[in-house]
């Protein structure tokens, strides 16, 4: 098990994958290391209106994940709530469905004032709105003992047609494999405005960095992929970054990806500010950053509709027989912890 960040697939094979509850046909995806979500899927049914209609009701699929609510209040409390409204999103959105509902737990510190939760909870409302997602249920408190920047959890969820999940498991030989935005989009943004007095690069650039910040939402990317062409899955890399989000996706559908950094989107001041903070960019957490598998007919379409919506996007390689990934020919393994956490330590340290 890493010592900060997420459990690795050891750790989660041997202590939480056996113990999953009770089994159940309506649930058609479980929990994998390094998958984002869940799928329930519940059956067409008939019901009996007040008249002597009969009312037929479709099959549904409900794909759901949960997170934990992310706010670091040095962001400002708007920024820092839209942040992490988008966490909440992201990973149900890569199923392919349109996110759809909400269901919210605040642990709040107790410091916090009616004024900032107000800031925090109306950045919900708003965000929300834009998608259509409505919030079901919740709960909120402050609590002694709870701390920034991990203030609760929540569960999102999707509702759609079965036939349109896309399914993390899904690439196949001969797909095409996409990624947007590259790499480190989320390490460079939360690091670059946190820090930001204390990073020593050209004005300029030091902007570029802090810009990566708005770029730290993969729900515009999926949605604008899966309504364009034949997705097979897709996968949303956070912790462990390009790298980790390659191994886990290969290791989901049993295959192997072939891809080269070359062709990888790159945004302006990612590089410079993972230098600066001394973290490899291609393992570090990178929210924001979508990587996908195509069928090969339809990759270009998807990259040009990315593209056309400002979401930098390139074909980054192919989808084989086989297993692993290989970049630029070498075989790469899943980075064994992210280099965010002991950065974000360091850079604390020096700010206090």
């Amino acid at each position: 098990m890493s010592e900060l960040g997420k459990v690795d697939g050891e750790f989660f094979e041997e202590y939480i994958f056996p113990h999953l509850g009770a089994e159940r046909d309506d649930v058609t995806l479980q929990p994998q290391h390094g998958v984002d979500f869940g799928v329930i899927e519940l059956d067409s049914m008939t019901s009996q209106t007040g008249s002597d209609d009969v009312l037929e009701v479709g099959g549904k699929a409900i794909a759901t994940a949960t997170d934990p609510i992310f706010i670091m209040p040095s962001l400002g409390f708007e920024r820092a709530a839209w942040f992490a409204f988008h966490i909440l999103m992201s990973d149900v959105a890569v199923s392919g469905l349109q996110p759809t509902h909400l269901a919210v737990d605040f642990n709040l510190p107790p410091e916090i004032s009616d004024e900032e939760f107000a800031t925090v909870w109306q950045t919900f409302d708003r965000e929300a709105k834009k998608l259509g997602v409505s919030v079901v249920t919740g709960h909120t408190a402050r609590y002694a003992g709870c701390n920034y920047p991990m203030v609760g959890g929540a569960t999102a969820m999707a509702v759609g047609d079965p036939e349109k999940v896309v399914r993390p498991n899904g690439a196949r030989p001969d797909d095409k494999v996409v990624l947007t935005k590259g790499p480190a989009v989320e390490a460079t943004g939360l690091l670059s405005n946190q820090f930001a007095d204390l990073m020593d690069l050209p004005e300029a650039t030091a902007e570029e960095a802090k810009d990566r910040f708005y770029d730290m939402s993969p729900v515009e990317d999926a949605r604008i992929a899966a309504e364009t062409g034949d997705v097979s899955a897709m996968h949303d890399a956070t912790e462990g970054g390009v790298h980790g989000a390659l191994v886990e996706t290969a290791t989901a559908s049993g295959v192997h990806l072939d891809v080269s950094r070359d062709d990888m989107p790159v945004l302006p001041g990612v590089l410079e500010a993972c230098e600066f903070f001394d973290i490899d960019p291609w393992s570090s957490i990178s929210e924001g950053t979508l990587l996908l598998t195509v069928a090969p007919e339809d990759a270009e379409r998807v990259v040009s509709a990315l593209d056309d919506a400002d979401i930098p996007a390139g074909i980054i390689g192919d989808v084989r027989e086989g297993e692993g990934v290989t970049v630029d020919g070498e075989e790469i393994e899943h980075p064994e912890s992210d280099p965010f956490w002991a950065a974000f330590e360091e850079f604390m340290e020096k700010s206090t």
